[in-house]
């Protein structure tokens, strides 16, 4: 059944309900106690001490922009103070009398406090306080009211809309929060010829017009750390602007995990003399490295130290980690010299990425005051965690991919990332204890947008998004951008789109990707949710219809269209094929030319159709027709998904929208110590029956995980019925080409071979390694 007529019920019920619930923060309900922030469209005035800091001034300014837009009238009289403790008077003034509660505030970092005080100054009779711990702390709660009466953080970034209300309250009471993650960015990456262009035609470059745009959105989404651009960019020399303003509005800036102590790789292409080689130009290398330091002085910093080798390659083979000692060494007397403090009270981060792990697992050391940065593998499985226990002052991070250049084939184009996934990896990377830095690379931000902002949201406090709140994430962003009376839909929507994206992202797309009779049921997937998000378009107000294209409607049109070239290939159409990729062409024209008013020009111009090796085509190639498709597979004997079991001993858990099918299954907790199989140990059962006996291969379908434990492998076991149980190791002897593959189809799939009578089986699943999410069990045909 349609998504829509599925979900008609739900929207009945919600046409009658309050768009703002009256227990949220912000209602339109004016329960006992709660304070009007808007009455008759006329918003309360925000107020704040001069002396406070300037990034939280601004933030307080834009949120008097905000309550404007909502309600549309002049500002009455003052509802609203804002402050931070320490720098505002009447804060402190507050404190001291006792009528402003912080406790679980004080010092901690980033916390806020939310608080309705009577009489909290003269002429003021009722106010809504907001309190932080720090300026960034007062920053957050400011811009978390801004979210709560109905400004999205993408609101400038994505065109959506705020809605008109002529009476706004907050509720009465108090309410804290702090982050769990203490830094919490984004990297801004691959960037040409997307973001660049735009930028180009919108501000003229990455200058500090732009840049503000950036910050904004970052400290709307809870986040405080950047990775600027750096392809042929350099942030602090093409506009020193850039610097001064981040710090001014509360962005703490770091340089990418190749670009050590503040410089830009571009800088030593303009500035730089000899080889970029310690072992020849050290002299020259630590000049080069001071400047850079010297330059941001005084600035909010996490300087990357190490070194990998130019235009982000590896050094030379056989890297002796003694030379990365002595560079590690020397550039943190560098941080002494130009700081005159201690190189520990300067946060750093060591990026293990790519070949740098493996100088970690050979030995390689670094102070313990140094954030040790574990990477994914540039497709979103994470490469190593740390040992529970293994506490260090300057702790972990994980650095994340949403976009990628290299091999198997870069994908820059849109949007591929299942949340369910990143819930999944982060929520074990911050059970392991990588809780200090998480870093994302969001490519050209647009059209990231959807698991920007769940990983940021995620980063916040990942001990308040549970399974249950990972399964209303999708409606509720949808709400938050586009109100909660078509929310179901659109979140049914964006859940649907990760599951069909997530199979193989359109850069790696081919005639053989499937078979003719995979390919068919692939496109009636594509075009069933073609035709739901296309209605759903016509449903909305206009006033959301340029966001709703750009964050829902526009990665389906264009995902489908790419797949129905591609089954046009495979079926030796040439006319359609034609037509198709023209169509392609005529989409990039939709979301360029014809919405928001043709604000987004350049936008989609990263190319994604004829790759012939992992580096992106100059331009878009019409493919050759007609091409093979992939062989029939094997005879599927029976099929499982593997949410679907009929008993379970153990803790294993749904997670939902990851894996091939709806959900996913997985053993928990993520910490645990290896399982013994069988007795009671912790297993599911499956029962399947097979029409006829024989030979036939048990496949088991699994996330693509990593060996995070470098424990030679991550095992789970199998038996059927009283059968013998077999174990079987999922990556513990991984070559390229099987890495390759299995990133290329975003799965593990591992065999074991049985015979069997005709008739009902159990097939029993054993939990051997926490950390393998298993997807979908197949008894294959020989």
């Amino acid at each position: 059944m349609r998504l829509i007529l599925r979900s008609l019920l739900v929207l009945l019920v919600l046409v009658a309900a309050p768009v703002f619930a009256c227990d949220a923060p912000a209602t339109i309900c004016p329960s006992r106690g709660a304070l009007a922030l808007i009455e008759r469209g006329h918003p309360r005035g925000v107020l704040t001490d001069p002396a406070d800091d300037p990034g939280v001034l601004r933030a307080a300014a834009n949120l008097r922009a905000d309550l404007g837009r909502v309600g549309g009238g002049a500002q009455g009289a003052t509802g609203i103070i804002a402050g931070t403790i320490g720098h505002d008077a009447v804060i402190d003034r507050l404190i001291r009398e006792g009528r402003l509660d912080v406790r679980g505030l004080t010092g901690q970092w980033e916390a806020y406090a939310w608080q309705v005080v009577e009489h909290p100054t003269p002429g003021v009779v009722r106010a809504l306080v907001i309190a932080g711990a720090d300026r960034r702390g007062t920053i957050f709660g400011i811009y978390d009211l801004s979210r709560a009466i109905g400004v999205s953080p993408w609101s400038w970034w994505a065109d959506v809309p705020v809605a008109h209300r002529d009476r706004l309250f907050v509720t009465a009471g108090r309410r804290i929060d702090r982050p769990r993650v203490r830094y919490r960015g984004i990297f801004i990456n691959d960037e040409d010829p997307a973001l660049l262009g735009w930028a180009r035609a919108a501000f003229g470059g990455f200058n500090h017009a732009f840049y503000e745009r950036v910050f904004d959105l970052i400290l709307r989404s809870r986040a405080n750390l950047l990775w600027p651009a750096m392809w042929g960019k350099s942030f602090f020399e093409d506009d020193p602007e850039n610097g001064r303003l981040a710090n001014e509005m509360g962005v703490i800036v770091g340089t990418s995990h190749h670009e050590p102590l503040m410089r830009a790789h571009v800088d030593w292409e303009h500035h730089g003399q000899g080889p970029w080689d310690y072992t020849q130009n050290a002299e020259r290398l630590r000049q080069f490295w001071r400047e850079g330091l010297e330059r941001t002085q005084g600035q909010e910093r996490i300087v990357t130290i190490g070194m990998r080798g130019d235009g982000d390659r590896p050094m030379t083979e056989g890297t002796a980690t003694q030379l990365l000692e002595r560079i590690v060494a020397d550039q943190r007397r560098l941080i002494e010299a130009v700081t005159r403090r201690p190189a520990a009270e300067t946060p750093q981060v060591w990026a293990l990425y790519k070949e740098v792990q493996d100088y970690y697992d050979a030995g390689m050391r670094v102070p313990d005051d140094v954030t040790l940065l574990f990477s994914d593998d540039n497709w979103g499985n994470i490469r190593r965690l740390p040992q529970p226990g293994a506490a260090r002052a300057g702790g972990y991070g994980i650095y994340y991919h949403f976009d990628y250049v290299g091999g198997p084939r870069n994908y820059k184009w849109i949007n591929t990332t299942q949340i369910g996934r990143v819930w999944e990896q982060m929520q074990q990377a911050y059970a392991f204890g990588a809780r200090q830095l998480w870093i994302v690379n969001v490519g050209d931000i647009k059209p990231l947008e959807y698991p920007t902002a769940f990983f940021l949201d995620l980063a916040w406090n990942p001990e308040a998004m549970p399974l249950e709140r990972l399964a209303a994430y999708p409606t509720n962003w949808a709400a938050a951008q586009f109100g909660p009376i078509q929310a179901p839909v659109i979140g049914q929507l964006l859940s649907l789109y990760g599951r069909y994206a997530a199979r193989r992202k359109p850069e790696l797309l081919a005639a053989n990707s499937y078979s003719l009779g995979e390919w068919r049921q692939v496109i009636g997937e594509w075009d069933a949710l073609e035709r739901d998000a296309s209605a759903m378009r016509d449903q909305l107000p206009e006033m959301y219809r340029d966001a709703y294209f750009e964050l829902i409607l526009h990665p389906i049109l264009a995902n489908a269209n790419l797949h129905r070239l591609y089954q046009a290939v495979a079926e030796g159409r040439a006319a359609d094929a034609a037509r198709l990729f023209a169509r392609d062409a005529e989409i990039r024209r939709l979301y360029e030319v014809e919405t928001a008013h043709g604000r987004w020009t350049q936008m989609m111009a990263q190319t994604h159709i004829g790759y012939t090796s992992w580096q992106q085509p100059p331009a878009d190639v019409m493919p050759r027709v007609p091409q093979p498709p992939a062989p029939e597979p094997p005879p599927v004997l029976a099929s499982v998904d593997a949410r679907d079991y009929s008993a379970r001993i153990g803790d294993w858990r749904i997670i939902p929208y990851l894996g091939l099918n709806a959900s996913s299954v997985a053993f928990f907790p993520f910490t645990a110590p290896a399982q013994r199989p069988g007795g009671r140990g912790p297993h599911l059962d499956y029962r399947v029956r097979l029409a006829e006996g024989g030979e036939a291969a048990l496949q088991i379908t699994l996330s693509p995980t990593l060996d995070f434990r470098a424990q030679d492998g991550l095992r789970y076991a199998v038996s059927i019925d009283d059968g013998p149980i077999e174990t079987v190791n999922v990556n513990g002897h991984v070559t390229d080409a099987d890495w390759s593959r299995a990133v290329i189809e975003n799965s593990w799939r591992r065999t074991t071979w049985h015979r069997l009578a005709a008739g009902e089986h159990v097939i029993h699943l054993w939990a051997v390694d926490p950390g393998l999410v298993f997807q979908r069990l197949q008894l294959v045909g020989p």
